[in-house]
């Protein structure tokens, strides 16, 4: 069931566990994932800054960004909205598998979370991050977009 009870009860940022959470509850029904039209950036104001929506384009699965939080715009120092993914970060789809953890959350309709050291993030100082990344579908069955919320832990102690 694409309830998102499967990620591990590790330790979460709170705007982490807030953004799951608000997803959890915009499910139109038991089993149906909930679709861009649930979603009400206005309910979690405070993770906004933080999030990225990626378009899920098939055969070939390529994703495109939809939209960039401030502080992920300002964390990759340029606005990437309308960009692919491939595009934005040459030097990750030159990488086996660098697609893997998105076509999973696509395909299993699940949420997947992670924590560790930055990947796509260009600015310095940045020590760690944690994002989760949910599935949402118009029709409520087949992903056609991701919303990933990212909090980025700085060298200084600071975590945003």
């Amino acid at each position: 069931m694409p309830d998102g009870t499967s990620i591990k009860r590790q330790a979460q940022h709170p705007k982490i566990a807030r953004a799951l959470a608000y997803w959890r509850t915009i499910h139109p029904s038991p089993g149906v994932l909930p679709g861009r039209q649930h979603l009400d950036p206005m309910a979690i104001p405070d993770v906004l800054p933080g999030v990225w929506l990626l378009d899920v384009q098939r055969t070939p699965l390529r994703l495109r960004y939809r939209l960039a939080g401030t502080r992920i715009v300002e964390s990759l120092g340029r606005e990437i909205t309308g960009a692919w993914f491939d595009e934005v970060h040459p030097e990750m789809a030159q990488q086996p598998g660098y697609l893997d953890r998105y076509i999973g959350v696509v395909e299993t309709r699940e949420p997947s979370w992670r924590s560790g050291k930055p990947k796509l993030w260009v600015r310095r100082g940045c020590s760690e991050l944690e994002n989760v990344v949910l599935p949402f579908a118009a029709d409520g069955a087949q992903v056609d977009m991701l919303m990933a919320v990212t909090v980025l832990y700085w060298l200084d102690g600071r975590s945003e």
